[in-house]
């Protein structure tokens, strides 16, 4: 139990450290794009000398990168995360009400993913039959082979959801691994025993297949998450979903280093949480099993 205790404050630890470091090369490398100082109101002919001077004020106080966090983290310790300059609304609303659609998006997409995965992986080390095998092997490097913003396309093209396109980008990645697994477990001398004592093939899976691969596939479910959400980006862009990926599209386009910075954090914090979470379930099953 201490070394768990451990386990986690190290996560923690890690986290905190890893959300602030994040964060300021977040700012940093907005900061140091080319055209950061451009503006595109500027380009508004209605606007007076006043407005523009207003506007590149505005940008000024920016300038200073150390001066821009400091003053980003002291407000978000009050729970203010600023206000977007493309959108001119506040970074929380923003954030708050396009969430729960690349919420819904993401945990439907990896539902698919998985499902796809552990179908195709198990059933493809339990048949033994290398024509399968091969098969599902190919499909898979196909759509590694195809873009993220093609399949985007392709899910607006053939009107089809767009948590199946997240599904098939993060599937191949997923598949992979999770063969190779449960092949390598397939092939334990405890499996060839318990084939020779007569078991039946649903029992190796479930009894001694499936404990041996789940610490080193929560692993990768952890990953998976990152993976789905780098997907969310071309495909709510493209697809016109009103999610925190196309936001994340525009804040870039307009060189929105309030609305990047928070969207940057975010990505990370809900990273290292599946990543942390899935290593220490990980351990709690790998302590049991001892």
């Amino acid at each position: 139990m201490r070394g768990l205790q451990k386990k986690i404050a190290g996560h923690l630890l890690g986290l905190i450290a890893t959300i602030l470091i994040g964060g300021f090369l977040s700012a940093s490398l907005v900061r140091l794009a080319p055209g950061f100082e451009v503006d595109e109101r500027e380009l508004d002919p209605h606007l007076s000398a006043q407005s523009l001077q207003a506007l590149r004020d505005s940008r000024r106080q920016d300038e200073n990168i150390f001066h821009f966090y400091l003053h980003y983290l002291s407000q978000a310790a009050r729970g203010d995360f600023g206000k977007s300059v493309a959108l001119g609304q506040p970074v929380r609303t923003l954030l708050r009400d396009r969430a729960p659609l690349t919420m819904r998006l993401i945990a439907i997409g990896l539902t698919l993913s998985w499902s796809l995965t552990v179908t195709f992986a198990l059933s493809a080390a339990w048949l033994r039959l290398s024509i399968y095998d091969t098969a599902t092997t190919m499909l898979s490097g196909v759509f590694l082979c195809i873009p993220a913003a093609v399949l985007a396309l392709l899910s607006v093209l053939w009107n089809v959801p767009g948590s199946l396109a997240i599904a098939l980008i993060v599937f191949p990645g997923t598949y992979r691994y999770t063969r190779n697994l449960s092949l390598k477990a397939y092939a334990q001398p405890h499996i060839l025993a318990a084939r020779a004592k007569g078991l039946s093939e649903a029992r190796i899976l479930f009894w001694h297949v499936v404990p041996v691969v789940a610490p080193q596939l929560l692993a990768v479910a952890g990953v998976s998450v990152s993976m789905a959400i780098g997907a969310t980006i071309p495909v709510e862009a493209l697809c016109g979903f009103a999610g925190i990926g196309q936001l994340a599209w525009q804040a870039a386009m307009a060189r929105d280093l309030p609305l990047l910075v928070n969207i940057t954090v975010l990505v990370t914090l809900v990273t290292l949480l599946a990543n942390s979470g899935a290593d220490v379930i990980g351990s709690v099953i790998r302590g049991q099993e001892a």
